[in-house]
């Protein structure tokens, strides 16, 4: 899933960002209210951490801007401790959840994933191309009885192109989609992450269902190959 951080301290907005990409989420951060607001109406995230307390424009009137825009991307709002003000006025403006600070990473996480699960629904659960399954929600991935093993990160590859059977999907796409919009380091990345892929889901079966298109791109087949 792809996330966007809006927190004006650097520091949490960083180890967030760190914390969250470790657990296989895309992950971009925002350091106030116009940047964060501006962010999300130019990508699609599936997901957005939103700080009340924000330079600029606050947290309550990014979310209520966002929804009035139509932007349906979950929403978990950080309130202040034991502030049932800012909680109630953070639901009503249109947030899923909220979570008081100081607040443990852990659960910060695991609302995360039910916030996606929720607010995925209209994706399918399970993929299936052929006897590849791609599982989302458990993360989990098999073919026929056999279950792969995938890294979070070779999981995120994976489902990006998944999302996309069928399409070349440009090197550019998954850099954005599984690290994040200001990923400035060596792009092949992509291709070793997408090799490894290949050589769990392909080699051991004498499939092939991840394509690489010269100049263009990967292309995961519609068939699994």
């Amino acid at each position: 899933m792809r996330v966007l951080v809006v927190e004006d301290e650097r520091r949490l907005a960083v180890a967030l960002q760190r914390g969250l990409q470790s657990e296989g989420f895309s992950v971009d951060v925002a350091l106030d209210g116009p940047q964060g607001l501006w962010m999300a109406t130019e990508h699609d995230y599936d997901l957005i951490v939103l700080d009340i307390m924000l330079p600029g424009l606050n947290g309550y009137r990014v979310c209520a801007k966002l929804r009035a825009a139509g932007n349906e991307s979950g929403i978990l709002m950080l309130t202040a401790k034991d502030g049932e003000y800012d909680e109630a006025e953070a639901l009503d403006t249109g947030a899923d959840d909220f979570l008081s600070k100081p607040f443990s990473y852990l659960v910060l996480v695991a609302r995360l994933r039910a916030l996606g699960r929720r607010t995925g629904r209209r994706r399918p659960q399970v993929m299936q191309f052929g006897d590849l399954l791609i599982d989302p929600a458990r993360r989990a991935c098999s073919r026929g009885d056999t279950e792969i093993r995938l890294t979070a990160r070779e999981f995120a590859v994976l489902e990006c192109l998944a999302r996309r059977s069928g399409e070349v999907v440009p090197k550019r796409d998954i850099l954005e989609q599984v690290w994040d919009s200001a990923f400035d380091g060596d792009p092949n990345v992509v291709e070793v992450h997408v090799s490894a892929v290949r050589r769990k889901i392909d080699a051991p079966f004498a499939r092939a269902a991840l394509e690489t298109v010269r100049g263009a791109g990967y292309r995961l087949a519609a068939d699994g190959g």
